[in-house]
């Protein structure tokens, strides 16, 4: 049995501290997960409990009866060390492509008329320069904590400001390549070239 995603993200915030499922999902919420790792109430729940069967979990001793199974606390074993340990060291993390959804839209968007084109390019940019802000927000925020919450956490964070930047400044070019000359073009031109 190999961890996914959500048992990472799991495993490593207990290796913080013990912590029942509720608090994982508010930790989660605080770190703004859903920006950076997909992974949702029930995700975080279901790895509860895989974690848990496999032993890389265990229920700590502190555990409030009464609090029912949702409040049961967890600290990782010494197999859950090793095992995120050896999840962390796989390739994979860094040899994965991503493809966001306008990307395909683009792809597809020959069958769209030009009013459809430019109401999703009109979109995407607000998207984006809302996403943006919100970024530029958690860094000064980030910016004002001890030096060691900087590392990582910045680090995510200035990665995030730079591709919406990016995405923003392709997002001109795109706009005009699409909006600017004919949209009359055969399925020939839109097709990706063989010869790259």
């Amino acid at each position: 049995m190999s961890a996914t995603i959500p048992d990472a993200v799991v495993l490593t915030l207990l290796m913080e501290r013990p912590m029942h499922g509720y608090e994982l999902i508010r930790e989660l919420d605080l770190r703004e997960v859903r920006d950076w790792a997909q992974i949702s109430r029930p995700q975080v729940y279901y790895s509860l409990r895989k974690l848990a069967n496999a032993g890389w979990i265990a229920r700590t001793e502190d555990n409030n009866e009464s609090g029912g199974p949702e409040r049961e606390v967890y600290a990782v074993t010494e197999t859950g060390e090793r095992t995120l340990a050896e999840a962390l060291d796989q390739e994979h993390w860094a040899t994965e492509r991503e493809v966001p959804r306008f990307v395909t839209w683009l792809a597809l968007r020959h069958r769209a008329s030009p009013k459809a084109m430019r109401k999703v390019i009109t979109a995407r940019r607000r998207f984006l320069q809302r996403e943006l802000a919100k970024e530029e927000e958690t860094l000064r925020a980030i910016q004002a904590e001890p030096a060691q919450v900087m590392d990582a956490a910045g680090l995510m964070v200035e990665f995030g400001i730079q591709r919406f930047k990016l995405e923003l400044q392709w997002l001109d070019t795109v706009e005009q390549r699409l909006l600017g000359r004919s949209l009359v073009r055969s399925d020939r031109e839109c097709a990706p070239s063989s010869s790259r």
